[in-house]
């Protein structure tokens, strides 16, 4: 399988053998000299990746078009992810990548990869198999509203917050 081109960093160990590779080859992520308009309009996957090395990453139900989550992707997720249309994370608070999925069984087979205008955010159709996507037992991440209007405090509402699975025995915690 030819890795696709996602990150000007040399992979190496686990990486490179996920994706067959068995030369130096780079992975080109962003090119930091390219244009506002190459980025815009021309059709390489260019990722504009922040400070810490992520972009953002949103994934919605690809039949129902529900908002599932939200969250990160460093270079080794995007090529995973796109490599093998299975939907890999970066964990910001573990500073680990990890497969959606891989203890809950809860997969998300990714249907469509879509980049925005300026490559820093992608939103990928996704289908989720299990009973939800949030570790919180929920199917979406998105179970609370901040009703509009209010000043002062806010106090959310739960909206569509029932409980999916019982998380603890999930991921027995």
């Amino acid at each position: 399988m030819t890795a696709p081109i996602v990150s000007r960093t040399i992979l190496r160990g686990s990486l490179r053998s996920h994706f067959g590779m068995t030369n130096h080859a780079d992975m080109t992520v962003s090119d930091p000299s390219a244009s506002k308009n190459a980025v815009e309009e021309e059709l390489t996957l260019s990722p504009k990746f922040d400070r810490d090395g992520l972009v953002t990453a949103v994934a919605t139900d690809a039949r129902t078009g529900e908002l599932l989550m939200v969250a990160h992707m460093n270079a080794d997720a995007l090529a995973r992810t796109i490599a093998t249309g299975e939907a890999h994370y970066y964990s910001r608070s573990r500073k680990a990548l990890w497969k959606k999925g891989e203890t809950s069984g809860h997969t998300q087979r990714v249907i469509e990869l879509r980049v925005d205008c300026d490559q820093d955010a992608v939103w990928m159709k996704v289908e989720q198999s299990g009973e939800g996507a949030c570790h919180t037992g929920r199917r979406s991440c998105f179970y609370r509203a901040a009703p509009l209007g209010q000043t002062g405090i806010v106090r959310l509402e739960f909206r569509d917050a029932g409980k999916a699975f019982d998380p603890q025995a999930v991921y027995k915690t």
